[in-house]
């Protein structure tokens, strides 16, 4: 592969964090390459995973199977961070136990224990692709921002059913595939939150992480990353028919108009299908997309709203839509 070209800038490289098992190297070694060729900016790629073998196995992709180029890059095992928590979380008990709930929650946590006040937190999921040359949005010295996606994808319902009968605010719409922000963060009133949606009972649903995202943009506000430039990928009613008819994934995936995005988020078993749309040339756009996008402001998922939706659902389930339909 080709050294990356980086844009000359006095700036500090951005600071950017993916929580990251080798187990997903299968797609998720898609959104590194990917990262590494096409970022504008230098980046320092923080990878966090589980254990030291994992960390030896994300070192040696890196190493012999990746070209990161000029761009910087450290992976730490869970333990490693173990005496900052300590220190940093020590009165914060659901905090502590939070980190150590569902490997996808140390996103939230672990870039702040490797922060300092003022620096900033490029959240990136696995299952990203970056077909373009391009720049990370500036991260707002407060707030976040979290990419935007239809339609209310906040799991498990009760989770935020009981946190909106506590008064706690959701943002509608958001995809958790990039995030940004910057600490220092309120640990105290995050501690707090996770309390309070008693979120240790589904200690192994990784889309919690969604809901405390979701009621940090209410709390701290920011807004959405435009999505005409960082899309989700939607598993609408047409596609969904699409595939049941035998019509391919990557098919599918080929309609989009990467040409036009910064970042594409392949949510779903749009993951599995990122290998075969590469290999036929239907990813990489050609492009360059440097200048920033417009952030847009959160709406909020107004609880009657909800539960109207909660109830459609319900209805939906008990005709078998889900069971037909099976969610991709």
């Amino acid at each position: 592969m080709p050294s990356v070209e980086i844009t000359a800038s006095s700036a500090s490289p951005r600071r950017v964090f993916m929580v990251l098992s080798p187990r997903s190297l299968g797609y998720s070694k898609f959104a590194l390459e990917s990262l590494f060729r096409n970022s504008a900016e230098q980046i320092h790629l923080h990878l966090i995973t589980d254990s030291a073998a994992d960390k030896e196995s994300l070192v040696e992709e890196i190493t012999q199977r990746q070209s990161p180029g000029a761009h910087l890059w450290t992976v730490y095992a869970e333990d490693e961070l173990a005496g900052r928590e300590e220190s940093l979380f020590a009165p914060y008990v659901h905090l502590r136990q939070f980190r150590h709930g569902h490997p996808c929650w140390r996103k939230i946590t672990d870039p702040v224990l490797l922060s300092q006040d003022g620096d900033e937190m490029v959240l990136l999921d696995p299952d990203l692709y970056f077909p373009n040359r391009f720049c990370f949005e500036p991260t707002p010295e407060t707030g976040v921002l979290l990419m935007w996606q239809r339609p209310c994808c906040l799991l498990p319902a009760e989770t935020v059913r009981s946190g909106m009968e506590q008064g706690i605010r959701f943002a509608h719409h958001v995809d958790i595939g990039v995030g940004a922000w910057r600490a220092p963060v309120d640990l105290e009133w995050l501690d707090w939150l996770i309390g309070r949606l008693n979120v240790q009972q589904h200690s192994r649903v990784m889309h919690i992480e969604a809901i405390i995202w979701a009621a940090l943009a209410m709390h701290i506000g920011g807004g959405y990353l435009d999505p005409n430039l960082w899309q989700c990928w939607r598993f609408h009613q047409h596609r969904r028919v699409l595939l049941k008819l035998g019509v391919p994934g990557v098919k599918l995936l080929g309609a989009e108009s990467f040409s036009k995005l910064k970042c594409f988020h392949a949510g779903g078993h749009a993951k599995y299908w990122l290998a075969e749309a590469q290999q036929n040339g239907l990813l990489d756009g050609g492009q360059t997309h440097i200048s920033p996008g417009q952030i847009l402001p959160y709406e909020e998922l107004i609880p009657s709203d909800f539960y109207r939706e909660q109830r459609a659902k319900d209805i939906l389930r008990r005709l078998g839509y889900y069971s037909l339909f099976r969610q991709y």
